[in-house]
């Protein structure tokens, strides 16, 4: 019964990988481009920059509308590159664009394919470049420091700390020593 369950486990197994290595390079889209059709030039972009927007999808000669409303920058349009069989065009981020990530798409003219990636927006041009961002000041608990700003009142803290504990201690020695607490 065991061997039986093995085998056809397996064999379950060896279909459903076969399935994938052959419907793979079908179901994709730019051949090599992560993005599922469309791909980003920077895939991260700090507002105000521009980035640009390529695709296969269309074919050869092939324009398309692109849609970056998502990220505020309305439509922009996509020509045929030099023989190259690839769609490009671009467009510039907004100024006042929140950091997030942002779906744009584009739609092909001739076959009405549409294609989608996702662009990246950073406050910083050190997070964009892949540099490591170090955060700066003190962490907003509520709670404030050891060494808050304000040195009074921390000092003010501290004492009343110390009497509590004094008084603390006082009582537990009294109430030991059976004096009545």
């Amino acid at each position: 019964m065991r061997r039986t369950a093995r085998l056809l486990t397996g064999t379950a197994l060896a279909a459903a990988g076969a399935g994938l290595i052959v419907a793979g390079p079908a179901y994709g889209g730019v051949p090599g481009d992560p993005s599922g059709g469309l791909l980003l030039r920077p895939a991260s972009v700090v507002p105000g920059d521009r980035a640009a927007v390529d695709t296969d999808a269309c074919g050869q000669g092939g324009t398309a509308a692109g849609d970056a409303s998502a990220v505020g920058a309305g439509a922009f349009t996509l020509a045929p590159d030099d023989g190259a069989g690839t769609t490009t065009g671009g467009f510039r981020v907004p100024p006042g664009a929140q950091p997030g990530t942002y779906e744009i798409v584009a739609t092909c003219a001739g076959s009405g394919k549409r294609v989608a990636g996702d662009l990246v927006v950073t406050l910083s041009a050190g997070a964009q470049a892949g540099a490591q961002v170090y955060p700066k000041g003190s962490v907003k608990t509520g709670v404030g420091g050891a060494l808050g700003p304000d040195p009074v009142r921390t000092a003010a803290g501290v004492a009343a700390l110390a009497v509590a504990a004094a008084g603390g201690t006082w009582l537990l020695h009294r109430r030991a020593r059976g004096d009545g607490i």
